[in-house]
């Protein structure tokens, strides 16, 4: 499976870029190492204490992403362009808890980033497209994609993927109150978004 993406402007220069969205391949584990990092430290900082990267994150993510790429059953896919990896997503099968029908299993997409977030409205529309395809022909009856509240970009390309908000979590900040002194309580920092008719 291959997959031709969608054109964007190169920023800076004047010609389009042409992205190829993929099944990931095991030499690709380095880039998408790196891209949850970059992910892991950016949410740290939305929520500092339910997104605190452990130390060895990279070191322990690296073998579980090397699992799931080498699983037929997981759809792992990467957006490519003449630059290299510019984004991921991953989608695992599931079924619902059994006091929900949403008629039939659902594609779980809780890994899932962009090397930019100006490239969330190209690039990350077009990987959601992509696994929403996949996980519609595997029999999924709906995509559920786990984002933190604050990453305001991936919302909005989620809205334009045609998800909705379903669920969201709410934590304390470890001292009671749920936020910083001083700060205004926002939404959550992971919200679930969920496609109606995958």
């Amino acid at each position: 499976m291959s997959f031709e993406g969608g054109e964007q402007p190169d920023q800076g220069h004047d010609h389009l870029v042409t992205t190829v969205i993929r099944p990931a391949a095991p030499g690709d584990l380095d880039a998408v190492l790196d891209l949850a990092d970059d992910r892991r430290r950016q949410y740290a900082i939305y929520q500092p204490r339910f997104w605190r990267p452990a130390p060895d994150a990279a070191a322990r993510q690296a073998p579980y992403l090397a699992g799931l790429i080498a699983d037929p059953a997981v759809i792992t896919l990467v957006a490519v362009t003449d630059a290299g990896l510019v984004g991921y997503a991953i989608g695992q099968l599931t079924a619902a808890p059994p006091v929900y029908e949403p008629g039939g299993p659902t594609c779980m997409v809780d890994d899932f980033a962009v090397a930019d977030p100006g490239v969330w409205a190209t690039v990350g529309v077009d990987l959601l497209a992509a696994v929403t395809r996949e996980a519609t022909d595997r029999g999924a009856a709906q995509v559920v994609v786990v984002t933190a509240a604050r990453d305001d970009p991936k919302r909005a390309a989620l809205d334009r993927g045609g998800l909705t908000p379903a669920s969201e979590w709410w934590v304390t900040s470890g001292d009671g109150s749920g936020h910083s002194a001083g700060e205004p309580s926002r939404a959550a920092p992971a919200a679930v978004g969920r496609h109606e008719d995958a």
